[in-house]
């Protein structure tokens, strides 16, 4: 298993962590997802992840992928 970091901008509280988390744990190819407002940063623990996939959930939700 490989960590992906993904700086995210737009997280404001932990209710936020909590929506990316729960959409993004749903993903059949991620082990395990944190997030962390205070940091601006979503960790995804998986073999491989889909970017395009994961951009879209994120900004589906309101949020922004940094780049």
């Amino acid at each position: 298993m490989k960590e992906f970091i993904i700086k995210v901008e737009g997280m404001k509280c932990s209710g936020c962590e909590k929506r990316i988390v729960n959409v993004l744990s749903k993903l059949p190819y991620v082990e395990k997802v944190t997030a962390d407002y205070t940091k601006g940063t979503v960790t995804i623990i998986a073999e491989s992840i889909n970017e395009k996939e994961i951009e879209e959930k994120i900004d589906d939700l309101g949020f922004t992928v940094k780049r």
